[in-house]
């Protein structure tokens, strides 16, 4: 398979003005969260308030914090394969796999910290609740947010202009286009399984994005404001986009669209839901101290349902890309 995904029209050797601008701007953001980051490993509690949930499990905060450096220095390591010659080297799945999870990581921020400052703008709070403490000062979201929307910007610019010139082939045309022997049974199963695990995710994030608090902790409950529902919102609009992209590509809807339009629905939105899914599953494993600030069962049940659909909705996907760039492969040969 990943032979197959060869590259058609080699990207120039060397990285241009544009590229080498997003590369440091994609270096530059990370700086101010991983600072962080590294203090509060260190044990400094800048940014952290006193009675926040984040002080009372030292062990599962480096841990977890440990972890977050990792994944954002990967932005720094993939800044540098998509800008360099030997990047072009690089395996097919070894640099499309985290791309995709940092497509996933970050689209959700980037769509929602805009969209809850608009929220607040217009009146609508960061918690409902009063009187209990702070899990971060403000300043350490602004910070955080804005660099994560920078790196996102950075970083996904760098990866369309290679990905433009080294698998461009795979998203010409149009739906009507796609050969009959592309879209088989087995992937019109994984889209319809896909469909019907996502009823349950989606069904919960829309009540919750609603108002509804049934199934919530109490903590998470009394804790809801204007952010909390512009992110239940957004996972209700990735749930359905990884589902409609998967829906158009394995029975051939929307003949007319170009094709790029169900891949970036797959890829953005089976990204999303899966890696939050997956990162909020395991964040619940460290649990805070109060039970009732912890998610329920049925709040985990939603964050592995979204990770499942989000890795289906993956998977057709994924035999696209290696299905059409054999073809096209094979026409060349």
């Amino acid at each position: 398979m990943t032979q197959s995904l060869a590259p058609a029209v080699r990207p120039t050797a060397g990285p241009g003005r544009i590229r080498r601008i997003l590369r440091a701007v994609a270096v530059v953001s990370c700086v101010p969260y991983l600072a962080l980051k590294a203090a509060w490993v260190a044990g400094s509690h800048i940014g952290i308030p006193e009675g926040s949930s984040l002080l009372d499990d030292r062990l599962t905060m480096v841990v977890i914090n440990g972890l977050s450096m990792l994944l954002d220095s990967a932005v720094i390591v993939l800044a540098l394969v998509l800008t360099r010659p030997w990047g072009l080297r690089v395996p097919a799945w070894l640099l499309a796999f985290p791309v995709w999870v940092a497509t996933g990581l970050l689209a959700p921020i980037m769509a929602g910290f805009p969209a809850q400052l608009a929220v607040r703008a217009f009146g609508g709070g960061g918690a409902a609740s009063a009187g209990r403490e702070a899990f971060l000062d403000e300043w350490v979201f602004a910070v955080v947010y804005t660099g994560f929307i920078a790196q996102g910007l950075a970083l996904g610019g760098l990866f369309v202009l290679y990905a433009r010139g080294r698998w461009g082939h795979v998203w010409r045309g149009r739906v009507w286009d796609l050969p009959v022997g592309a879209v088989g049974p087995a992937h019109r199963a994984l889209a319809v399984a896909a469909a019907v695990l996502a009823l349950l995710p989606l069904t919960l994030h829309t009540l919750w994005a609603c108002g509804v608090s049934a199934g919530l902790g109490e903590g998470r409950a009394a804790d809801r404001g204007g952010d909390f529902h512009v992110l239940e919102a957004l996972y209700v609009v990735f749930l359905l986009a990884a589902v409609t992209g998967a829906v158009l590509l394995a029975f051939r809807r929307g003949r007319a669209l170009p094709v790029a339009v169900p891949l970036s629905l797959v890829w953005v939105g089976s990204g999303a839901v899966a890696c939050w899914g997956g990162w909020l599953s395991l964040a619940s494993l460290g649990g805070p101290a109060d039970l009732a600030d912890g998610p329920t069962p049925l709040m985990n049940l939603a964050y592995a349902g979204q990770m499942l659909v989000g890795l289906l909705v993956a998977a057709i996907g994924v035999y696209h890309f290696a299905e059409r760039s054999a073809r096209t492969a094979r026409r060349a040969a």
